[in-house]
């Protein structure tokens, strides 16, 4: 299984904001974004030399690639995969924008991260790498693994004695679900009620300018 292992805070200073890409830690002092908001490289400071800075504005394309490569990012999805997901989108009945994002939404480590049951989506990939969860009273350590209406996630019996699994109950508590997952934070699991809407997605993604990339 590939992954990206590059400076993750540098993505969030690549795109100009914060994409809370570790948890907690995003809200401290310690985040870099706080110290160095500037993008990284030796131009990072004074801007790019590109076109688009000499003249004051994007082109179409890098205002697409942008919007694409942020939802990558969030996601922690690479390229390739992310294709794939679109290719799948493309073919589904509906708006292609809204299918990829109803897809990178049903990841398995994404799942784990909106019930709770982590503080990003990198420890949420890394817990279902570790086989610390179930899908349907299965254990599975694939994180990219797509969920359905009605599967039910939940923690495994032989990981609940963990330090911290021990603890996630009232931690998960202070953490907001949105209304396509029902969660159990007695028995450490959740449930996929529906495909989430659109306002129930990350608002700040751009669905129609990834279309648009992919499209040309």
């Amino acid at each position: 299984m590939s992954k990206n292992i590059s400076p993750v805070c540098k993505l969030c200073r690549r795109e100009g904001e914060k994409l809370y890409l570790k948890g907690e830690r995003c809200f401290t002092p310690k985040c870099a974004f706080e110290r160095r908001s500037y993008a990284p490289g030796q131009h990072g400071r004074t801007g790019s030399r590109s076109s688009s800075s000499r003249t004051g504005r994007e082109s179409d394309y890098l205002r697409q690639l942008r919007a694409k490569q942020r939802a990558r990012r969030v996601y922690g999805v690479l390229e390739r995969q992310f294709r794939r997901y679109y290719e799948v989108a493309l073919q589904r009945r509906g708006l292609t924008g809204l299918n990829l994002l109803q897809i990178l939404e049903s990841r398995l480590d994404n799942v784990v991260y909106r019930l709770g049951y982590a503080s990003s989506r990198a420890q949420a990939r890394l817990m279902v790498t570790h086989g610390h969860f179930t899908v349907n009273n299965r254990r599975t350590d694939v994180p990219s693994m797509l969920l359905h209406e009605g599967d039910v996630v939940a923690v495994r019996e032989g990981s609940r004695g963990l330090p911290y699994f021990k603890a996630l109950s009232e931690q998960a508590e202070s953490r907001t679900v949105p209304g396509w997952l029902s969660r159990d934070t007695k028995q450490l699991s959740g449930v996929v009620q529906r495909l989430p809407e659109r306002s129930e997605i990350d608002g700040t993604l751009n669905e129609q300018l990834i279309v648009e990339y992919y499209s040309r």
